[in-house]
């Protein structure tokens, strides 16, 4: 598993139940970026902070996107919901002021719809860069209007967080890291996940969407008490994010 946390090794002080959370998201998601703020900031403020490992896994809310399209999002969520296109406009206000109010820039006028198959290849190829990664993805799809279906401009991203951009073009024009994706994928079916971002705590606890960071602190607690053998209880109530059909935009 990729962790982007530091690792627990045998031996040491801290060689104590560890939390691992896995986390799955899309690049094309808004929520997961919005998510992703939220459960940093309630990570970075967790006092067991050295012992939690975070795995970011693959999902994918539009796979039959046609890589290339180069649609805008407006273009491509009035055709897919059928709506009046002032009503997806005003859906895509409500969305971008609230990541806003997360220190979160959203331009939705300059949105590429994309499929984003590519682009968590590439996070799987990532390293210890995958966090930081992962951040320039979504920043550049959300806010700097990248085409990020465009290998191209992916291997662009990935030079701009320290990776070699003649290696990753060498891997994006090959199948590297296609199978550790459909395995997120697959993942995701067997544990049911039908909207992300979702995030679970040692396959145990669980919570979804892009709840507020409170409820991610209480996780994070929750998972540290119930790998040292105590118990837990239900976690979260009903929280913004995106499923196979539609974004709560």
């Amino acid at each position: 598993m990729e962790n982007n946390a530091p690792a627990v090794h045998a031996g040491t002080e801290s060689a104590l139940p560890t939390v691992l959370i896995e986390v799955w998201s899309d690049i094309a998601c808004p929520w997961c970026y919005i998510g992703k703020r939220r459960f940093t900031d309630a990570l970075d403020q967790f006092p067991h902070r050295d012992r939690v490992s975070v795995v970011w896994r693959s999902y994918q809310l539009a796979p039959d996107t046609p890589v290339g399209a180069r649609r805008g999002e407006l273009e491509a969520l009035v055709e897919h919901k059928g709506m009046p296109a002032d009503q997806v406009r005003q859906m895509f206000a409500h969305v971008a002021t609230t990541a806003a109010a997360d220190g979160l820039v959203m331009d939705f006028d300059t949105v590429i719809a994309a499929n984003t198959f590519d682009a968590h290849r590439l996070l799987h190829l990532a390293g210890e860069r995958r966090d930081v990664l992962l951040e320039a993805l979504f920043r550049a799809h959300f806010a700097d209007g990248k085409v990020i279906d465009d290998r191209a401009v992916l291997v662009e991203i990935a030079a701009t967080v320290g990776m070699d951009g003649a290696e990753v073009a060498a891997a994006l024009d090959g199948d590297a890291a296609a199978d550790v994706v459909r395995a997120d994928l697959d993942a995701a079916k067997e544990l049911r996940v039908s909207g992300v971002p979702f995030f679970v705590a040692n396959r145990r606890l669980a919570v979804s969407g892009a709840q507020p960071q409170d409820v991610f602190g209480e996780l994070l607690r929750q998972a540290f008490e119930d790998a040292e053998g105590e118990t837990s209880a239900a976690l979260g109530g009903e929280a913004e994010g995106c499923n196979d059909d539609s974004c709560a935009i």
